[in-house]
């Protein structure tokens, strides 16, 4: 029994041991399979990882090279520009030179014109002076001749009027003086200022007009004394009257006052002819109105020293018939001159002033302007004489 149960247990033991193998050995299989099956997940891991890592770095070195493409671009782009614009610089710079290179061109032109202009007028003012002196020497020689021949000074024609407007003088016409006569009854703004044509159509321009017409026959006389139709300023004396010292506040004058005067003059104070129209008389005059006290000390002196020339001047017949001395004197000889003087009456004169007086149809009618002119030459010794004095040439 005992041999059966040991044989039983041995059989059992040997049959429990390939059990024993064959679950050790199913163990092992299993661990195997687990191992490999472990190993192929981890071998699969990571070729998935080294995937995933490739492709990461493929995308990484996508983004990579876009980014330096991009930035090669930005970068190109950049750069274009700045090479377009070395062209333009340059443009810029040949432009400048350009400009450069005409500005000097015209500067030079303009630098050669103005010496050319120079030259022109240094030539100018070389023929200028040539003309000056000839006439200068022409006219010496003719107040020598005249000296010699004839009281009487001949000068050359010059028919230049005293403007550029045409010279077409009649007569001043009646309505000249119907004007001062409505202005003398109605001396004020108000008047004036609604009759403002009037003024203009019948008195300022037939004044100006008869200006142009003695202006070149003026210079036959003289040519030192003017003749200027201008507007202000010129021969026509204005007709506003200075009311700043008198008591008559009237403000406008009520005559028309054409003064010719000496070149030389600044004002009224001068050797000059004059015309004078009013209602109250016309006249011609000639000679210096209130002189300064230097020009008739200078004519007193004169008058004494040339006492036969003055007679010549102011005595002839020729002067006489037409003229008369006018103007205020002094009660008194002047200081420094002798009171029983042969021509006392002549120094005590504080203007010396020639009258001619003229009738209504003598100033307003048809060839007054004959009638004027002949009348300045008869008082050409007595102004002549006044210009001998103050040492200005006739």
């Amino acid at each position: 029994m005992a041999a059966a149960r040991k044989t039983t247990k041995k059989k059992t033991s040997a049959t429990k041991k390939p059990a024993a193998k064959k679950k050790t050995s199913a163990k092992k299989k299993t661990s195997a399979k687990k191992n490999t099956s472990a190993k192929k997940k981890t071998s699969a891991k990571k070729k998935t990882s080294a995937k995933k890592t490739s492709a990461k770095k493929k995308t990484s070195a996508k983004k990579t090279s876009a980014k330096k493409k991009t930035s090669a671009k930005k970068t190109s782009a950049k750069k274009k520009p700045a090479a377009k614009k070395k062209p333009a610089a340059k443009k810029k710079t040949s432009a400048k030179k350009k400009t450069s290179a005409k500005k000097n061109t015209s500067a030079k032109k303009k630098t050669s014109a103005k010496k050319k202009t120079s030259a022109k007028k240094t030539s100018a003012k070389k023929k200028t002076s040539a003309k000056k002196k000839t006439s200068a020497k022409k006219k010496t020689s003719a107040k020598t001749t005249s000296k010699k021949t004839t009281s009487k000074k001949t000068t050359s024609k010059k028919m230049t009027p005293a403007s550029s407007e045409v010279s077409t003088f009649g007569q001043f016409g009646p309505a000249l003086m119907e004007f001062l006569v409505e202005l003398g009854m109605n001396n004020d703004r108000e008047w004036f200022g609604a009759n403002k044509e009037r003024y203009e159509a019948q008195v300022r321009e037939p004044a100006r007009a008869f200006i142009r017409a003695v202006a070149p026959r003026l210079t036959e006389i003289s040519e030192h004394f003017v003749a200027s139709d201008k507007k202000v300023g010129g021969s026509l004396m204005r007709v506003h009257r200075d009311v700043r010292f008198s008591k008559d506040k009237a403000p406008y004058k009520t005559n028309v006052g054409i003064h010719f005067r000496h070149a030389l003059g600044k004002d009224a104070h001068a050797p000059g002819f004059y015309v004078h129209i009013a209602a109250e008389g016309n006249f011609i005059g000639t000679g210096m109105w209130r002189p300064e006290s230097s020009a008739l000390a200078a004519i007193r002196r004169r008058i004494v020293e040339e006492e036969d020339a003055w007679r010549q001047a102011t005595r002839s017949s020729a002067f006489t018939e037409r003229f008369a001395l006018g103007g205020e004197s002094l009660k008194r000889p002047p200081k420094g001159f002798d009171a029983d003087h042969p021509l006392v009456d002549d120094l005590k004169r504080k203007d010396h002033i020639a009258i001619a007086p003229l009738s209504d149809e003598e100033m307003l009618g048809e060839g007054v302007v004959d009638r004027i002119l002949e009348l300045f030459e008869r008082a050409v010794p007595y102004l002549q004489f006044q210009c001998a004095a103050l040492a200005v040439p006739f």
